[in-house]
């Protein structure tokens, strides 16, 4: 093989990947799989809305096809700031708002722009991509195992052992992939932590920084609330960039429009990284992203029918597994809470099928993709521990009526156990 860089020759593939080809490729074959593997939509369930179609093509037919600015064209940024301050209550200029082609390029600048090689990173897991993006900036891992007695997310005495000299935090919620949210007070007490921190620092030390994912924010059920750190303390601002966009809210991931905004110094050197990337938002969908989300009525009205749409999958497929539960199998599930994820735990080592043996939980996510045709994404691809018996099961591409056949495989499969 020839030789390459050390970061190329070092890096880490990514385990969903890896699953989601041998799926596909089993599927292609003509297997029928039940895949919940997927952190998208499928836009014949779930398409993209009307208007904002619509608006897109319009865009197009009037040739918006030229570059855009770096930070976003302004009519964006000014109905992005309009919008969070209308749903979210959260006061930013068009000036402290970066637009990008969705998150991932804005998490990958954020990190660019606050850390530097040994730099200590804060994270949870399971989480989705921080350990990749540490990686890639050669980080130190600093990782939180969390329980799910907290809904697999950390909590303020987590995070007190390792604050001393971080450079970032990264918290997500609702989280991919566990579908949970982090409650106002648990929100309340990490930002203190890190106001103190900050605080404690000398003037001219490297502040720690907060890095919000809050790409599903919009998709909550229930009781449950989504909270932000400015909102439950205001010295925040100084020291909090949220991720956010239209991927999740709209099912809209191949539009790719989402932006970032926080402390202005922070969003320009990001500003300056995209610019040599070139990792902009289309011209044409910003243009259109613009319009249709200034249009209150039709945003409540798509969120009403989504998140309907949503919950009633996520309750199907956990009432079945709570039901499963009750006859004596070894499953499990969290309550519905946010975005498109349930947490369902397998805990079927040392079972056996046959003559095998499940030694492994890999072995267990080989048997539910074999025996009940069932595919999800183990936690471990999530950075947490190769034992962990929990997984992500995503409805974004879920058909209702698929959830009783594949509940009905799974129970022949957990039968067959012993």
């Amino acid at each position: 093989m020839e030789k390459l860089s050390k970061l190329a020759e070092t890096m880490i593939g990514s385990e969903i990947v890896r699953l989601g080809n041998e799926i596909s490729e089993r599927k292609r074959k003509g297997e029928n799989i039940f895949n919940f593997t997927i952190g998208d939509f499928d836009p014949c369930v779930f398409p993209i809305p009307e208007e904002l179609e619509k608006l897109i093509i319009e865009s197009y037919q009037h040739h918006y096809t030229n570059y855009p600015p770096a930070d976003g064209i302004i009519e964006l940024r000014e109905s992005v700031a309009a919008f969070l301050k209308e749903w979210e209550g959260l006061d930013y200029s068009p000036s402290e708002i970066q637009i990008a082609s969705g998150g991932r390029p804005l998490i990958y600048t954020l990190f660019k722009t606050l850390v530097d090689e040994n730099d200590k990173i804060i994270y949870a897991v399971p989480s989705w991509n921080n350990n990749h993006y540490t990686n890639l900036h050669k980080g130190e891992h600093c990782v939180i195992d969390t329980k799910p007695e907290n809904n697999f997310m950390p909590t303020a005495d987590d995070i007190a052992a390792n604050i001393k000299d971080a450079a970032l935090i990264c918290l997500c919620t609702p989280q991919n992939p566990t579908g949970t949210t982090l409650n106002k007070e648990s929100l309340s007490n990490i930002c203190d932590l890190i106001v103190n921190e900050n605080n404690r620092r000398a003037k001219n030390a490297k502040k720690l920084y907060l890095m919000y994912d809050q790409i599903y924010w919009t998709l909550t059920y229930g009781s449950i609330e989504h909270y932000n750190p400015v909102t439950v303390n205001a010295e925040m601002r100084n020291y909090t960039i949220f991720i956010d966009g239209i991927s999740k809210a709209f099912a809209a991931t191949g539009v790719r429009v989402g932006w970032a905004f926080g402390p202005s110094a922070v969003l320009a050197k990001m500003k300056a990284f995209l610019s040599h990337i070139g990792a902009w938002a289309p011209m044409a969908e910003q243009k259109a992203t613009a319009k249709y989300l200034s249009q209150k009525e039709l945003l409540q009205q798509h969120f009403e029918k989504f998140k309907a749409e949503l919950e009633l999958r996520l309750n199907k497929i956990y009432e079945g597994l709570v039901n499963l539960k009750k006859e004596g199998f070894n499953v499990d599930a969290i309550t519905p809470q946010a975005g498109i994820y349930l947490t369902v735990k397998f805990d079927l080592v040392g079972r056996k099928t046959g003559e095998a043996e499940l030694t492994m939980q890999e072995d267990v996510t080989e048997y539910l993709l074999n025996k009940a045709k069932l595919a999800v994404v183990p936690f471990y691809a999530f950075g947490a521990g190769e034992k962990s018996s929990w997984y992500r099961l995503s409805v974004g591409t879920c058909k209702i009526q698929d959830i009783e056949p594949f509940l009905q495989n799974l129970k022949k499969a957990l039968q067959a156990l012993r």
